[in-house]
């Protein structure tokens, strides 16, 4: 088979380039952070004063520690009401409705937009400091790219690769727990196991070496607070020099491999025929987004769900007892605390939605973890149940063409991982005051302090 390197990125301003863009890197981080963040803050900080719900869930902390009571006063306005960031949803059925619709897409129109805004966008582009929500990331990336790129990945995460995966699953967390074996200190179980466990699962996948790994964690937790609209400057700038530092890594990742491919996915990747080759910034976004996705949602699911047992000590001892419930037991914590709490979609064309028409373009916020605790789909859905029958029919993988790719990954990841701390550490408790991340659009904890024996 003929191999070729990929085409060269569409982007400039990459460490390389020349001096002038260097120099103007200040200016455009400016440009970036103003489009994408600075005004977003503006506006939505001005909802929040207003009373928007959707202002104060996004701008609110106290409201993002515990979005519950403003998920309810949403519902209470029907299944798709209006809010500052226009229609809004904690309807299971709407938000199934929208994310298996063909006249919703996750992409956005940006000829749409005022012209100084279409301007900031063209000048602050940068290779080097694109997030997983940015394209060509498949998060936001509509068919037919979205179906060539998930196509070229997919068969990493196929039901047969994954049940695979599930010995070297087994053997990391064992691992990881051997060496806290005997600790009679406080623990940050975060830091320590929830963390760790899943990106060196993925880094494994995705054969980054063994010494990058624990960069990766710094790296990753850093550049995810992208996903939340109106970031403080300061937290932005920390998430981009996570971002470059990523992006600086993947270069010399991807040229290694290039020299001396393996079996993994990457290696695969980026030794495509002249036909299927990514350009070097669809090769950037894929590989990014793999690595992101592939530890932020089974950490948020480890710490959530151990504060949920934690909380419940009698269904802690019940799986414990009969660990056949453990996979029960992980939807239950997917749908009652979601690691996902929301995403968004827009209308590809003149449509209608829950009996309300929507012109094209129109944006439309799906709130996850609202809609998976809708009382016509789950009874008394705010109590925490690990036998609760239907808990699998949450949306806390999204739906429709971006279900996400590596859910069967993180589903194993939480049942092993939980599992085998249940098993090894019967006794653990939480000791102290949990610590939750301050983002929105990912929801887990930040530290979670604990004494395992």
């Amino acid at each position: 088979m003929t191999t070729t390197s990929p085409r060269p990125a569409r982007a400039a301003g990459s460490p390389a380039g020349p001096a002038p863009l260097r120099l103007l890197r200040p200016v455009r981080t400016a440009a970036r952070y103003a489009v994408r963040h600075g005004l977003p803050a503006v506006y939505l900080a001005r909802a929040a004063r207003r009373g928007d719900p959707v202002g104060r869930l996004l701008r609110d902390p106290a409201s993002r520690e515990d979005p519950h009571d403003l998920y309810e006063q949403l519902r209470a306005r029907g299944p798709l009401p209006r809010s500052a960031l226009g229609p809004v949803t904690t309807s299971h059925a709407v938000a199934t409705e929208v994310l298996r619709s063909d006249a919703a897409g996750v992409g956005w129109d940006r000829s749409q937009a005022p012209a100084l805004i279409r301007w900031a966008l063209r000048f602050g582009d940068d290779l080097d400091a694109t997030g997983v929500a940015e394209p060509p990331s498949m998060l936001v990336t509509d068919p037919p790219d979205h179906t060539r790129f998930r196509r070229l990945v997919s068969r990493a995460f196929t039901p047969r690769a994954t049940l695979a995966s599930e010995p070297m699953v087994q053997r990391t967390a064992e691992t990881l727990l051997d060496r806290l074996a005997g600790r009679d200190d406080v623990v940050d179980l975060v830091d320590a196991y929830a963390a760790q466990l899943p990106v060196l699962v993925i880094a494994d996948l995705l054969a980054v070496p063994a010494e990058r790994r624990e960069d990766f964690l710094r790296w990753g937790a850093a550049a995810a607070a992208t996903l939340d609209p109106g970031l403080p400057l300061r937290r932005y700038l920390a998430a981009e020099r996570g971002l470059r530092a990523m992006h600086a890594f993947l270069r010399g990742h991807f040229a290694r491999l290039r020299r001396d491919p393996g079996e993994d996915l990457v290696s695969r990747l980026v030794t495509l025929p002249d036909d299927e080759a990514l350009t070097e910034r669809e090769l950037h976004a894929t590989v990014m987004l793999l690595l992101g996705a592939g530890f932020e949602t089974t950490v948020n699911l480890l710490g959530n769900a151990v504060v949920l047992l934690d909380a419940h000590r009698d269904q802690w001892d019940a799986l414990r007892a009969d660990p056949a419930g453990w996979d029960g037991a992980v939807e239950e914590v997917l749908r009652h605390d979601s690691p996902v709490q929301l995403t968004g979609r827009s209308t590809t064309r003149d449509t209608e939605v829950a009996g309300t028409p929507l012109p094209a373009g129109t944006r439309i916020t799906l709130l996850l973890g609202a809609a998976n605790r809708d009382p016509a789909v789950f009874d008394d859905p705010a109590r925490f149940d690990v036998t609760r029958a239907n808990a699998r029919d949450h949306l806390a993988f999204s739906g429709g063409i971006h279900y996400c790719l590596g859910a069967g990954l993180a589903r194993l990841e939480g049942v092993v991982g939980l599992r085998v701390l249940g098993e090894r550490f019967p006794r653990l408790r939480v000791a102290g005051r949990p610590v939750r991340r301050d983002l929105q659009t990912l929801r887990g904890f930040e530290t979670l302090p604990v004494r395992l024996d």
